[in-house]
């Protein structure tokens, strides 16, 4: 199915098109949501609502871009809602989960000292990294996240973005001045 008949399709409300986008675009939605909030319940939900919005506003594609560009948008859109809107109940989740031995249960204390705390430092780097990147303005998390995690081009984030190539280029290296910043602490 070609990217106009699935959107016509879609327009249609045919459920061959809408299985046609679950199935093509749902993995890249998915990573999209993860990459923002790094809660993969979370990240499913969101992933379903996406599809539901994409499903009932098909006819507000212009079709200027692609659709997976388009897709792009609505889910760093809706995942940076997401955040803004669960900042202080994810505070709490978070802390929890930091003070829960879940991470070190019966069959993991049976492993080498070294080891458990192998992976506890693992999880902290990432836990920082994670906070480090959330920290960064909207913008420069949504250009980071897209470039580095989604693997996107320059041009695309632009795309999707709505903003210039060098703007993004700028974006792109103030995120990684700011990153080097905040993570210097942690290489030393």
């Amino acid at each position: 199915m070609t990217e106009a008949d699935l959107i016509k399709g879609l327009i249609a409300r045919d459920s061959d098109a809408w299985k046609a986008l679950v199935e093509q675009y749902q993995i890249l939605v998915y990573n999209v949501c993860y990459g923002f909030l790094q809660n993969s319940h979370d990240a499913q939900d969101l992933t379903q609502d996406i599809f539901i919005e994409v499903f009932n506003s098909a006819h507000k594609f212009r079709g200027d871009s692609k659709l997976s560009t388009w897709l792009y948008r609505i889910s760093t859109n809706r995942s940076l809602n997401f955040i803004r809107n669960n900042k202080k109940w994810r505070f709490w989740k978070e802390l929890s989960a930091f003070f829960s031995d879940d991470e070190i249960d019966g069959n993991q204390q049976s492993e080498e000292p070294f080891v458990i705390d192998e992976k506890i430092e693992q999880q902290e780097r990432s836990r920082f990294l994670y906070q480090a990147i959330s920290d960064l303005p909207d913008n420069q998390r949504i250009a980071f996240t897209l470039h580095k995690i989604e693997d996107l081009p320059y041009a695309e984030i632009a795309e999707v973005m709505n903003v210039t190539l060098p703007a993004v280029e700028s974006l792109m290296h103030r995120a990684k001045v700011n990153l080097r910043k905040r993570l210097t602490p942690l290489l030393k």
